[in-house]
């Protein structure tokens, strides 16, 4: 897997969410939603590294902690930063944490799903769109 593999990834999830969110299906919106955000930071720590010299699935990026994922991807400071300035991207990232892998086994209503989708997506404030500012 590579960056633009991941970046390729992180937009088809979250197309895929808003396809979901539509047909009523909000568990996969929300899932989706949510891995489309762990994807576009992967795609960040992918740029820390050459080509093909992408870390092998024992190491610390494979895993599906979004805050762990920031800070893998180098962001740390500067998000931090943002969420200060920002009290849009604070409020956004408050919801989209609340997504774990273990999202997928659960059950989320139109209110859930609606939530993560803005949070993630919202053109001023979502948490996808300052990510792919620096993918």
């Amino acid at each position: 897997m590579n960056r633009s593999e991941l970046q390729r990834l992180s937009n088809a999830r979250i197309r895929e969410a808003k396809v979901l969110f539509r047909a009523n299906e909000y568990s996969g919106a929300y899932y989706l939603a949510g891995y489309a955000v762990e994807c576009a930071l992967k795609a960040c720590f992918a740029k820390t590294v050459k080509r093909h010299d992408f870390p092998d699935k024992k190491a610390k990026v494979f895993t599906h902690n979004l805050t762990d994922l920031v800070e893998l991807a180098g962001l740390k400071g500067e998000f931090n930063k943002a969420r200060q300035s920002q009290s849009g991207i604070q409020a956004n990232w408050d919801i989209v944490t609340k997504w774990t892998e273990e999202s997928r086994y659960s059950f989320w209503t139109n209110a859930d799903a609606e939530l993560l989708l803005v949070a993630t997506t919202h053109r001023k404030d979502g948490i996808l769109p300052w990510i792919k500012q620096r993918w």
